[in-house]
């Protein structure tokens, strides 16, 4: 077992990982580049999230930067009680121990999860896709180097080199001891993981959003809102999959060719109900598993909805239970809807694109929870903690 580090070792870890990504950024983005080379799906999103370029290397920076300023997360006082016989009483937050993260494609997993999980206390496993291999070993050796210039144990952060039929047997079977495993990925990676792990697992599960324009909404925003949540990154899982348009909405129709005109600029594939179909850009929508979709793609799928009640109806069926949006100037109906919208994060006249660690003032997440226990929506430094009861006495008994 690791001793917890000091919060000053952790956060001097954490600045020596930010001036070696630094140093290394030209290496980092060369060996990125065999990975990309030897990536031979066509799966755009994938692609999307496997490349790093300066953009990239720069958010990693960022990231480890930020999470050196932020508040040591462990050992925070939740609760304190002095009991009648003396005894001092406090709950206060720990560290889990030791958290696994399988991830597919995305290096920059390697530095702002392992670091949101390290400056938590933990000592982190991390089983990346075969697709990322080189670009994170590469990272992973970093991580040891910022480690061992503090004089703390590479094992704080281990990667995981297992195929399929390997990983599946450590998580049935693990050969130390893990406390958590936080999947993030498609459908099948979480399936697979939840089928297979032997202990609690935290689901950064699928978007499949949508956005609700209500008879009311101011229909600039709601443009810009739809457009932004579809077209602004389409392997993101906030994007936005879903539109359901008031019947009652005034100007309908000008709204929708309004849409649809903007939608095509980005050459997204539009699906409607039978409301829809008479439009030639318009395909109709084969069945209702549809709503049911995440796309991850320049698609879209819109549908006539005769209320808040029905639309929020809707989305609790079918959606990801990640973020959705109403758009209306009417506060009744966005607190209505908000309310009970079943979603880890309801927007009103914003984009679900803000689901996101960094843009919610976390600084950062380890992932998007939509999961109800024990913290839904992203998951930041603060909530990548558990508790436990500290109880000073001098001879109690009871």
């Amino acid at each position: 077992m690791n001793t917890l580090l000091s919060i000053e070792k952790r956060n001097a870890v954490l600045l020596k990982m930010a001036v070696l990504l630094e140093r290394e950024r030209r290496a980092i983005i060369a060996i990125n580049k065999t990975d990309l080379d030897a990536y031979n799906g066509d799966d755009i999103s994938m692609y999307d999230r496997l490349k790093v370029n300066d953009g990239k290397v720069d958010e990693m920076i960022a990231a480890v930067t930020h999470l050196a300023s932020q508040e040591d997360p462990v050992g925070v006082e939740r609760f304190s009680f002095k009991h009648e016989n003396g005894m001092q009483v406090y709950n206060k937050t720990a560290s889990f121990g030791t958290i696994l993260i399988i991830y597919e494609s995305r290096p920059d997993v390697t530095v702002e999860a392992a670091g949101i999980a390290f400056k938590s206390g933990n000592k982190i496993l991390l089983k990346g896709g075969k697709e990322s291999l080189k670009s994170n070993l590469k990272i992973v050796e970093l991580w040891h180097e910022a480690l061992k210039e503090n004089g703390a144990s590479t094992d704080w952060v281990e990667y995981l080199q297992f195929n399929r039929a390997e990983t599946q047997a450590f998580l049935e079977k693990p050969t130390q001891n893990v406390d958590l495993i936080v999947p993030r990925g498609g459908e099948k990676l979480i399936a697979f993981v939840k089928q297979h792990a032997a202990c609690p697992v935290i689901i950064s599960g699928r978007g499949n959003n949508f956005v609700y324009v209500h008879k009311e909404a101011d229909l600039d925003v709601a443009l810009d809102l739809i457009v932004n949540g579809k077209t602004a990154k389409i392997s993101a899982c906030n994007a936005i999959d879903k539109v359901l348009i008031d019947t009652n909405l005034p100007g309908k129709k000008e709204f929708v060719n309004r849409l649809i005109s903007k939608l095509k600029a980005f050459d997204v594939e539009i699906l409607g109900d039978e409301s829809f179909t008479e439009l030639d850009e318009v395909k109709a929508i084969p069945s209702n598993d549809i709503w049911f979709e995440e796309f991850l793609d320049y698609k879209i799928a819109m549908g006539e909805i005769a209320s808040t009640e029905a639309a929020v109806a809707m989305i609790n069926t079918y959606s990801g239970g990640h973020s959705s949006v109403i758009v209306t100037t009417n506060e009744a109906e966005a607190k209505l809807f908000m309310e009970n919208a079943d979603s880890a994060a309801v927007y009103h006249n914003a984009s679900s694109r803000f689901t996101d660690g960094g843009q919610l003032g976390l600084g950062g997440e380890l992932a998007i929870s939509t999961d109800k226990l024990h913290q839904r929506g992203p998951i930041g430094l603060q909530h990548l903690v558990t508790n436990k009861w500290y109880v000073h006495g001098n001879g109690q008994i009871r």
